[in-house]
């Protein structure tokens, strides 16, 4: 069933189910390859909130989360400029760092946002992603744990917006052709 936001329409695409099992499959990933260490996990507002909420229910380590926001979006276009509303406040010296992404596709935001984080000297720096559209990166990024490939459509619903609207949406849907 297609639904509308705005003006256009969306498809569905990606059912809460789906997403669901996939996070908890990274979750055991994470949970896994950080058993003696105790991450900060940092999530990348507004996008990432749903995403890093239900994996870091799913993990099963001693964990550290905080949050930044970064944007780069106006509508349903990259603005190719990126803005810093929310710094980070914590001092990640010698810590093993994750960072929640909801979607990566030009790499802009983070190919921006790796150099500051790098510059505070972290023991280790991974990315987690829900979502990544390949087609559409410009800027080369390593996603170490990635729940979908997905097309270069603009999708929406499960934090992801459609200016300002259909976060709350459970599922992922994409424009409708």
């Amino acid at each position: 069933m297609k639904i509308r936001v705005h003006d256009k329409e969306f498809e569905p695409y990606l059912t809460a189910d789906m997403i669901s099992k996939r996070i908890k499959e990274i979750a055991a990933d994470l949970s896994k390859d950080y058993k003696d260490k105790k991450p900060l996990f940092i999530a990348i507002l507004n996008g990432s909130f749903m995403f890093a909420s239900d994996l870091f229910k799913e993990l099963n380590i001693d964990a550290e989360i905080c949050f930044i926001k970064l944007a780069s979006y106006k509508g349903t276009k990259s603005t190719g400029h990126v803005i810093t509303a929310i710094g980070l406040d914590m001092d990640i010296i010698g810590r093993d760092i994750v960072i929640i992404e909801d979607i990566v596709d030009t790499g802009k935001t983070l190919s921006e946002f790796l150099p500051q984080i790098q510059h505070q000297q972290p023991a280790s720096v991974k990315i987690v992603s829900l979502l990544h559209k390949p087609e559409a990166t410009v800027y080369p990024i390593t996603i170490s744990y990635l729940g979908f490939s997905i097309p270069n459509k603009f999708v929406v619903g499960y934090g992801l917006d459609y200016d300002g609207l259909g976060r709350n949406i459970r599922e992922i849907y994409r424009l409708a052709e």
